[in-house]
């Protein structure tokens, strides 16, 4: 079992902020050469720490705050009208964890999705070994989980770490053109379902930012818990 006062970090020097215009942010990351087993990544999600690939960061600003870790309790988390209608709208899509693993299909999704959502973001222009790096590589424990229409069209795929403590969803794409289906939203929910199946308590959302309207949608799960000053902390 991995003991994280044996883990080394490693900070980075000050870069632009992707999320924040005008401010610059640092990172600190779990030396990637490290093999943390999936108690001690669990804890270091508790300690708001995040998974890209290989690398488990979290922000390391001294100069802002405003990066929030959240995460959903599962056994308590009660569908709001909307996102029964959400579930309503999705039932006839069937779910199934398969391994991370690269094929046509996923990368064909992913790059429609990021061309079409993410053109000005950081993961544009998408290639497949970003997919790869970004999706794939890293040794925690995980799936990927594939949303598929009655005719077996693949709508939208869920990136998911296994924690003690629940799930972690790292990423989630899908088809633009369903938008209708609101299939962000319905991975979320679930997830949430999955975690109060499997008998965990928590769905990490990764971050938070108040002033960043890509993450607003992140409130709208209750009861949600938001990491301020070290502490777990149920927010309305």
């Amino acid at each position: 079992m991995t003991n994280l006062k044996t883990l080394h970090f490693y900070a980075t020097p000050e870069h632009e902020c992707s999320y924040l215009e005008g401010f610059d942010a640092k990172t600190l990351f779990v030396d990637p050469q490290e093999i943390i087993s999936t108690d001690a990544y669990s804890q270091l999600s508790d300690l708001g720490f995040r998974r890209s690939g290989k690398h488990i960061y979290r922000p390391y600003c001294s100069h802002c705050q405003a990066c929030i870790s959240v995460r959903v309790n599962g056994r308590e988390f009660i569908p709001s009208k909307s996102q029964k209608r959400v579930l309503n709208k999705n039932k006839d899509l069937t779910a199934v964890a398969v391994p991370a693993q690269f094929t046509d299909e996923y990368y064909a999704l992913y790059a429609n999705y990021i061309n079409t959502r993410h053109s000005d973001g950081d993961m544009y222009p998408p290639t497949p070994e970003q997919f790869s790096a970004f999706l794939i590589e890293g040794g925690q424990q995980g799936c990927f989980y594939e949303f598929r229409d009655p005719q077996g069209k693949l709508v939208a795929l869920a990136v998911t770490d296994y924690l003690t403590q629940g799930l972690s969803a790292i990423y989630t794409f899908f088809d633009p053109e369903e938008s209708s289906r609101s299939l962000g939203s319905y991975a979320i929910l679930w997830q949430l379902q999955e975690v109060k199946r499997l008998e965990l308590e928590y769905l990490y959302l990764g971050y938070w930012i108040r002033e960043c309207q890509k993450m607003s949608y992140k409130v709208a799960y209750n009861p949600l818990e938001m990491l301020l000053h070290g502490q777990w902390i149920l927010v309305d």
